[in-house]
Parts: C-alpha cells; sequence; structure tokens
C-alpha cells in the first residue's frame, strides 16, 4: 500500500504539472493574440492576424475575409465579371488567378475601355497607339511585361508570353511586337478614325497640351519639332504641363486587376495605351513592377492607376504591400503611396488599390473626387460584382505624410 501510495501521489502531481503548463500556455497565447502555428501561416502573423481566431474587419477597410475576389481600378465592370466568371471555373478559384487577371485584362482590352486601354487610343504625338502591360506572380515573383508594344492588339496575352516562355522581365517597341509574332500573335495597325481624329484635332490645336519643357519653338504655343533650350529646368514649367493633362473619367492610362484564390494565391496585373499625345517612346508605370501592380503571396497585392511618369518615381504599390507587410491596413497603405507622392508633386492625380493575401482591401486617391473600382467576392447579400468608390484626399490630409 505504500509504494501504491506513492506511485498515484507522483502521477497526480505529474498531472497537475501538466495542467499548470496547458494553462501557462493558453494564458500567454491569449495575451499575444497568437497561437502556435506551422511555418507557413507565419505571414499571418506578420500581418498581425491570428489564423487561429475569428479575424475583427479592420476599420476603414472595405471587407470581411473572403476569398477567393478579383478587384480592378476605375468603373469596368464587364472585365472584372469576365475575371470573375473565371476564377470560379474552379472551386475556390485554385489554379484560375493568373488566367482571371490576363483574361479580365484582355476584355478591357477588346472594349478599348473608355479610350485609355487597347488599340485606338490615346495617339502618341505621331499619331501612332503603342501598348504597355504586365502580369506578375506573387507566389515565384516573376513578371512579364511588354512596352511601347505596336500593331498587336493582345497586350497583356504577349506579357503573359513573356513571363512563362522567356527568362526576361520585359520586352519593348518593335522587339517585343517581333516576339509577338513569334508567338503567333498577329499583327495589325492599332489606328482607328476615331484615334486619328483625335490626333489630327490636336495638330489643329497646335499640338496642345503636350509633354515638352525647354525647348524652342515654344511647346506652350506651338508644334515641333523641338530642340533643346539652354535654361535651367523650373518646377513652374513641370507642374503647368501636370496640371494641362488632367486624370479623371475620361483620361486616365490603366486597368489594374488583381485576383486572389481561396489557398491566397495572387496574380495581379496591368494593360493601358498610355498618355494621350506622349512623346514617341514614352513607357509610364503600368508595365513597371512595383509601380503599376505588384504582389506577393505572402502579404497581398496593390495596383495603381494615374499620371505614371510621376508614379513610377516612387513604386508606390511596392510601398503598399511592404506597408502592409509591416502591419498597416490596405486602406492606409494605399494612403501611404498616394501621399508619398504628393509630398513632391502637388498638382499630381492617381489612385492606389491595395488588398491584403485574405482580400481585405482598401483604395485611396487624389487629384480627382472620387475614385471608383469594381470588386468581385462571395457576400451573404447583393450581387457578387460591384462598383464602390473612394473619396479621394483633400490638400490638407497630405501635410503629414504617413511612414512605414
Amino acid at each position: 500500500m505504500p509504494k501504491f501510495g506513492i506511485v498515484c501521489k507522483s502521477i497526480c502531481a505529474g498531472l497537475i504539472w501538466m495542467g499548470l503548463v496547458v494553462s501557462s500556455l493558453a494564458t500567454s497565447t491569449q495575451g499575444t493574440g497568437q497561437v502556435a502555428t506551422s511555418p507557413r501561416l507565419a505571414p499571418l502573423n506578420e500581418l498581425g492576424i491570428s489564423p487561429g481566431k475569428p479575424n475583427k474587419k479592420p476599420e476603414g477597410d472595405r471587407q470581411d475575409v473572403l476569398l477567393p475576389m478579383v478587384i480592378n481600378t476605375w468603373n469596368f465592370p464587364e472585365a472584372n465579371r469576365l475575371a470573375w466568371r473565371i476564377l470560379n471555373a474552379s472551386r475556390g478559384g485554385l489554379r484560375q488567378t493568373r488566367n482571371a487577371v490576363v483574361e479580365g485584362c484582355t476584355k478591357c482590352e477588346e472594349l478599348q475601355c473608355d479610350g485609355s486601354v487597347g488599340y485606338g487610343g490615346s495617339p502618341d504625338e505621331l499619331g501612332e497607339t503603342t501598348l504597355d502591360a504586365m502580369i506578375m506572380d506573387g507566389a515565384t515573383m516573376d513578371v512579364g511585361a511588354v512596352a511601347g508594344m505596336r500593331r498587336i492588339k493582345d497586350a497583356i496575352r504577349v506579357a503573359r508570353h513573356v513571363l512563362e516562355h522567356t527568362q526576361h522581365t520585359m520586352l519593348v517597341g518593335s522587339a517585343a511586337t517581333e516576339f509577338a509574332q513569334s508567338m503567333g500573335f498577329r499583327g495589325e495597325s492599332l489606328m482607328t478614325p476615331q484615334s486619328k481624329e483625335m490626333w489630327q484635332m490636336w495638330i489643329a490645336g497646335n499640338c496642345q497640351p503636350n509633354f515638352w519643357r525647354n525647348v524652342y519653338p515654344d511647346p506652350k504655343i506651338s508644334c515641333g519639332p523641338y530642340k533643346p533650350q539652354p535654361t535651367p529646368i523650373t518646377r513652374w514649367k513641370e507642374d503647368r504641363a501636370r496640371t494641362e493633362y488632367k486624370i479623371g473619367h475620361d483620361n486616365h492610362d490603366t486597368i489594374g486587376m488583381i485576383a486572389i484564390d481561396a489557398d491566397n494565391q495572387i496574380h495581379a496585373g496591368t494593360s493601358t495605351n498610355g498618355a494621350r499625345h506622349k512623346i514617341p517612346g514614352r513607357v509610364g508605370d503600368s508595365p513597371i513592377p512595383g509601380a503599376g501592380a505588384y504582389a506577393d503571396n505572402e502579404v497581398g497585392a496593390a495596383t495603381a492607376t494615374g499620371d505614371g511618369d510621376v508614379m513610377m518615381r516612387f513604386l508606390p504599390t511596392l510601398l503598399a504591400v511592404e506597408a502592409m507587410r509591416a502591419g498597416k491596413t490596405p486602406t492606409e497603405a494605399a494612403e501611404l503611396g498616394i501621399k508619398r507622392i504628393v509630398k513632391h508633386y502637388k498638382d499630381f492625380s492617381g489612385a492606389v488599390i491595395a488588398v491584403n493575401r485574405l482580400g481585405q482591401y482598401g483604395a485611396a486617391c487624389y487629384g480627382m473626387a472620387e475614385f471608383p473600382f469594381v470588386v468581385s467576392s462571395p457576400v451573404k447579400s447583393g450581387p457578387n460584382t460591384r462598383t464602390e468608390t473612394v473619396k479621394c484626399l483633400a490638400s490638407q490630409d497630405t501635410i503629414n505624410v504617413v511612414r512605414l
């Protein structure tokens, strides 16, 4: 009996000790808001999201955690609906995000969305339309892009071929056209009667507005050809040009699209015909990773639209993704990208959309009254595809620049 009593005491003591350890772990977990997780879930913890508990909807962001989802800049619902339909070709959108983004943007190219995407829009100074596009894989960080591509309508499909069939990131100009034709794409003129008339009216109006400065003859009152004028570069002259080239519903430059499946696989892409009356050879932000769009499966993605010549100097979509990595909400991250630009360019116009890997999204804009975008995702009530708007930042809101 004495031995049996000793054994019982030992077992009981062991059980009590184990209970204290479990209780201690539970207490520490409740205190930190985290649970023990596998390495695969570590990025969620980096975002400040507990994978073991329901996640509180971040204040100012647009929806609960619902996947799959697709979101795009501007009020282009046809592109979004097609992408959403493709995304739902498999349960949870698995293995469909690339197809959704490429074909969604292709739909806008075919529809010539607002004249700013696809053929027949935004003629350059010579009357020619050229196209820029990119697609980025958030798992591999691979990118395929084309810029200044001539005579090929399917810009983002060609960008996909760069991604899937080369070790390069970007092909440009006539060489991009030759690559596309070698991949089976048909070459044809991108000019339409409408774009030709737009170009002729611009010539008749003394080539106003344009993107020249510090040249002669005076680009404010006459067409070129121009020659350099030996005067100091002034910020005033650049701001004058930016003021004349306004971004808005009838004159913006990009469809940017993000798709995320139920396994948090992300693709982001863009397509554009660039700035109207641009100098031939000009490329904006849309095909530049980190400027036009950026994706990282560990965090989320972002896409941008607006004055590409300015935006590409700040890589606002990379800034937004890294801000989310540092714990910012999608809305805060988008605002950071915009405010960083406005700190230096007060007459800037543009917008950024940011989405974290769980499908929570936010947007920010400047230089317009408001910015529309289209979202598709599972919802308990109402349409899966809906257009939403965000009020743009007022000038006084940009005094204090948000920092990481």
